[in-house]
């Protein structure tokens, strides 16, 4: 695992920036497209040819590099495919006199979209990903969805990875698309009542999504009607619709601070009506049921959120009037509102719950599991008046499986039990929840899965996965990816750090701005922990994660570079000071309330300059890094892994071998088919089991 002297080196153009009278200098800035917009949209054609050079010797290094692994990878790959069935197909779920679903052809790489009658009968192809993919080195679909009067499907596709989704209606009956094309969408449709139009956000040149328009179904898009424009680039914005399909929604919001506006699906053209107004900090989510939103907000100190009601006629914050109070250390998740009930996904001690709530009487019940770790999933469906919801279940042990609960008689019925076709003893796997100390006295929870042979005296090899950005919690699910690592001796371990919401609100909160290093080093204590208790040992530690995970990658290989034997950083978010400088960025203004604005306050740029991955790269020992960019990724653009790795190899001390992969044909998400992207895991794994001794 040593590096080569024939390893790229980047051409170090020193640049000197000064913000808040503070100068640091960048070697590397100039692997930044200045048309960075026109990368986004055409890729490789519109790179500079010094920067497609790197890249491209970049690539051909890792490749050579990595070469002797090719046969491990082809063993990967055809074992992780081995567990997917092929031909696998959704449970169709009703609506109407249809039931809807989507499934994969045998050797297919993407999606088919299919309805047949309510109670079983023929199916009808709705839209075939593959053949829509043909000839495209990249295609991702979008939303896909039906009208009402289920004669009209709107669906989006990208073909370049950059997030900048087409919008195409089709005929259902005779399975055309119709002439109504629009460029350059947030992904989705959402139809009127009448199925007379559909209404969509709108991406600009930089990627924000700050327009909201109405299309009439048949007309020239270009003649669209501008619903509603978002004027503070530091907001997001979505559309939707509530379960019962009367209120046609428009979401606007930070990751702390959110606004709704409604319009009646059966009034497509009135003008919109806002529930609340923003408050700093004050979020909230709207569901309906007849003449009463149904709310989901952190207002009033709810720190863990509540459940409130309002009237439709005056909805403002004066009239929410509380249905389900703030628990403290109850957090709640998501709420769905039907006919006779309402739903709500919730978290308490780190494993989830369904609550099933009667609305004639307010009397609830509970669905929850046994096991120390699991995952539960919960789907709105399409239908308003129904007595029947469908949730999924599963563990780091125990495949997928597919309920549909009936709410009155709380039978639970299976619908369908995850395949792994080339075989899968639950019994040979153990899983497990320790509680690993932190140094300020938390206790940051780590899932664990290792086989039942797997001798935990720390001679093991360890994966172990982190995240740790924006409330968003890693659930302790089904990974049939993952056996291939525990099938050769892997513990595998996800570390529950602050920054997600698997201890409540709380938890998020204290690993934000000004507290974001206790993201770092909860992961380092849970890395010790693991080492103490034997799992491992910290040379056989590869660390895992990627876009704000690969940040934590980037954090820990400066604050502890001696306990991982290697980093997996996939679309790494390591240049965060020049990102959060760079306002021009889809992303820069709707991220400051997550890390803080270093342009407008300088304590803020100080603290994200103390802990920036790349700005503190130093002469050091690093453990061996494989980093991997998307070359049209919207999200942490190609140049930062590029500069992160550049950097790297021109200051370490040792020999510790740094690669970097740059997708050039896809974006954030890596590779769009289901199998191209096992390629990728397969490449990863690879890279762990070098490091492991094991390659």
């Amino acid at each position: 695992m040593t590096k080569n002297s024939l390893s790229p080196r980047a051409e170090a153009r020193p640049a000197t920036l000064k913000t808040h009278g503070i100068e640091r200098q960048d070697d590397y800035a100039w692997l930044r497209a200045d048309n960075w917009q026109e990368v986004m949209r055409d890729g490789r054609a519109a790179l500079a040819d010094d920067i497609e050079a790197y890249l491209d010797a970049e690539n051909a290094y890792q490749d050579a590099r990595m070469a002797h692994t090719k046969d491990l990878q082809e063993q990967l790959f055809a074992e992780m495919r081995g567990r997917i069935k092929e031909d696998d197909s959704s449970v169709p779920s009703p609506d109407g006199a249809y039931a809807y679903g989507l499934k994969y052809e045998t050797g297919g790489q993407q999606p088919i979209f299919f309805r047949t009658p309510r109670d079983g009968g023929k199916e009808t192809l709705l839209l075939h990903g593959d053949r829509e993919a043909e000839g495209k080195a990249y295609f991702k679909l979008g939303g896909a969805g039906q009208s009402p009067d289920h004669k009209l499907l709107a669906w989006a596709y990208d073909d370049k990875g950059s997030e900048f989704y087409t919008l195409q209606v089709r005929d259902i009956d005779t399975g055309k698309d119709l002439s109504d094309r629009i460029e350059d969408t947030g992904g989705g449709g959402v139809f009127s009542a009448d199925s007379r139009y559909v209404f969509y956000i709108r991406l600009d040149d930089n990627h924000r999504p700050s327009k909201l328009f109405r299309h009439e179904i048949g007309t020239d898009p270009s003649t669209d009607q501008l619903v509603f424009e978002e004027q503070d680039a530091g907001f997001f914005m979505g559309v939707g619709k509530t379960q019962s399909g009367d209120t046609i929604v428009i979401d606007i919001h930070d990751h702390e601070t959110s606004e709704v506006w409604t319009i009646p699906a059966n009034d497509p053209t009135a003008e919109p009506v806002q529930i609340a107004p923003r408050e700093t900090g004050i979020e909230y989510s709207i569901d309906d049921h007849g003449d009463t939103f149904y709310i989901l907000t952190n207002a009033d100190d709810a720190e863990d959120f509540k459940i409130v009601t309002a009237p439709k006629a005056s909805p403002g914050r004066d009239n929410w009037t509380d249905l389900v109070p703030h628990k403290p250390g109850c957090l709640v998740l998501s709420h769905c509102v039907y006919k006779t009930f309402m739903t709500r996904l919730e978290r308490e001690d780190g494993l989830p719950r369904i609550v099933i709530r009667r609305l004639a009487d307010n009397i609830e019940h509970e669905i929850a599991f046994d096991e120390e770790a699991y995952s539960l999933g919960m789907g709105g469906g399409y239908e308003f008046d129904t007595s029947t919801i469908r949730f999924s279940y599963s563990s780091m042990t125990t495949p997928s499986r597919t309920y549909d609960y009936n709410v009155d008689t709380r039978e639970r019925v299976l619908k369908k039990e995850q395949e792994v076709p080339s075989g899968h003893k639950v019994s040979d796997y153990v899983t497990r929840r320790l509680m690993a100390p932190a140094a300020d006295g938390e206790t940051v929870p780590v899932s664990i899965l290792y086989h039942k042979d797997t001798e935990l005296d720390g001679s093991a090899p360890l994966l172990l996965y982190g995240y740790g950005s924006y409330g968003i919690t890693v659930p302790a699910s089904f990974n049939t990816n993952a056996l291939s690592l525990v099938d050769r001796g892997f513990v595998y371990a996800i570390a529950h750090i602050r920054g997600g919401k698997d201890k409540g609100f709380r938890w998020y909160k204290d690993g934000r701005r000004e507290h974001k290093k206790n993201t770092f080093t909860d992961f380092i204590a849970a890395a010790d922990h693991l080492v103490a208790e034997k799992l491992s040992s910290h040379d056989k530690i590869v660390a895992h994660g990627g876009s704000a995970g690969g940040m934590l990658m980037g954090a820990i290989a400066n604050l502890a570079p001696e306990k991982f034997g290697g980093l997996i950083a996939e679309v790494p978010f390591v240049d965060v000071l020049s990102t959060m400088l760079d306002d021009t960025l889809p992303l820069t203004p709707p991220e400051w309330p997550e890390w803080g604005n270093p342009i407008t306050d300088k304590a803020a740029y100080e603290y994200i300059a103390s802990y920036s991955p790349y700005d503190n790269v130093t002469a050091k020992a690093y453990p061996a890094i494989f980093a991997v960019a998307g070359l049209t990724d919207p999200r942490v653009t190609y140049w930062e892994p590029a500069k992160w790795v550049a950097k790297l190899r021109a200051t370490q001390i040792g020999d510790s071998l740094v690669l970097l992969k740059t997708n050039m044909e896809a974006g954030h998400g890596g590779a769009s088919g289901r199998f191209d992207r096992l390629k990728e895991v397969a490449l990863n794994q690879s890279f762990a089991l070098m490091v492991a001794g094991k390659a």
